[in-house]
């Protein structure tokens, strides 16, 4: 049995009566009923993924930035060189990047994954070396990957997360990094959703209208070459990053281990669209940290069925907004656990 058959057979739907545990506390702590909005329903998911009311803090917390590198890169659909992406890489390590500031300040270590950056990043504390390619094909002209290697790059996700856990993480979030990989994104939300490439293509770094123009078109044709796909594994294949297969991992190998995975943006949506389509359940263990500004993202969010956590007009990546929304998870857990009830406060109930 592989890696990826196995993790997906341990995905199991959220405990019930865990949640039905956390839905009474909730209405018996001191506090007007429905009064914490949509934390109340974050910390009632929560204990359903844990199987236990209340459930573990989610904490201690880890990023895991996976970065690649892409083909599509050849088609002009940004003006940033691909080398950019090593460049960033080194940049995680040495501490410079905006998701160490935050991670930092939330108390959240950074790892980060090659998965596949086309250029070989130099040896540095932090770094996991898992390159299944140095950087996806074309997908304008032939798939991005073969199935082999979207295979590999799922199950380096999925090992990524049990080695987390393993360490002693009790949250786990996305980070990404790989120039190109907003286009990459917006072809895999389209695919996976109907959506037209239209809809779910932006400005990612803040390309020019021409660009964008162009970049969308490539959308549209990277779409048409492959045509409709149904299995999740080939969509990823035909137009996904490495990155994006191992975030899908990332995903399903939480859900397996019953642990809370943070999404960041876009990269982070699309990614989590396959890994739903692998495994539904693993939705439990999945929370929006934000709402990105790239059009993909809210498409992709809606279609997951899932609700940000905040919305601050971001479009960085690197994991930076789901490490914002970490403090708000942990407040979800840490208010079922820690407020007390009306009747063991003491506290008069209203008539």
């Amino acid at each position: 049995m592989s890696l990826l058959s196995s993790t997906v057979a341990a995905i199991r739907p959220a405990d019930a009566a865990a949640a039905a545990q956390a839905r009474d506390r909730q209405a018996r702590m001191t506090k007007p009923a429905g009064s914490l909005g949509v934390l109340e329903d974050l910390s009632i998911r929560l204990a359903g993924l844990a199987g236990e009311c209340p459930p573990p803090l989610p904490e201690p917390a880890a990023v895991a930035v996976f970065a690649g590198d892409h083909g599509v890169h050849a088609q002009g659909v940004t003006p940033w060189p691909q080398e950019v992406t090593g460049q960033m890489v080194a940049n995680f390590l040495a501490g410079g990047a905006v998701v160490n500031a935050f991670a930092a300040q939330m108390g959240a270590s950074v790892t980060v994954v090659d998965v596949g950056v086309a250029v070989p990043p130099a040896a540095g504390a932090g770094l996991l070396e898992r390159n299944v390619r140095r950087g996806t094909r074309d997908m304008t002209v032939e798939p991005a990957m073969t199935r082999d290697e979207a295979v590999a790059a799922i199950e380096v996700g999925i090992t990524v997360a049990q080695e987390l856990v393993a360490a002693g993480h009790r949250a786990l979030l996305t980070g990404d990094m790989g120039i190109a990989n907003t286009t990459a994104s917006a072809a895999l939300v389209a695919a996976f959703t109907g959506a037209d490439a239209a809809a779910v293509t932006g400005a990612g770094t803040g390309v020019d209208a021409e660009t964008l123009a162009r970049k969308t078109d490539v959308v549209r044709r990277a779409l048409a070459r492959h045509g409709r796909l149904t299995d999740p594994v080939e969509v990823l294949a035909a137009v996904g990053g490495l990155e994006h297969a191992a975030i899908a991992g990332f995903v399903l190998g939480a859900a397996a281990e019953r642990v809370p995975v943070i999404l960041d943006g876009v990269i982070a949506g699309s990614a989590a669209l396959a890994a739903a389509a692998l495994a539904p359940d693993c939705l439990d263990a999945v929370v929006a940290g934000h709402r990105s500004t790239e059009p993909g993202h809210g498409v992709a969010l809606e279609h997951l069925g899932l609700t940000p956590l905040v919305d601050l007009s971001l479009r960085l990546g690197e994991g930076t907004g789901a490490v914002l929304a970490l403090p708000i998870v942990q407040a979800s857990v840490r208010a079922l656990r820690d407020v007390a009830t009306f009747d063991s406060a003491g506290v008069t109930e209203k008539q």
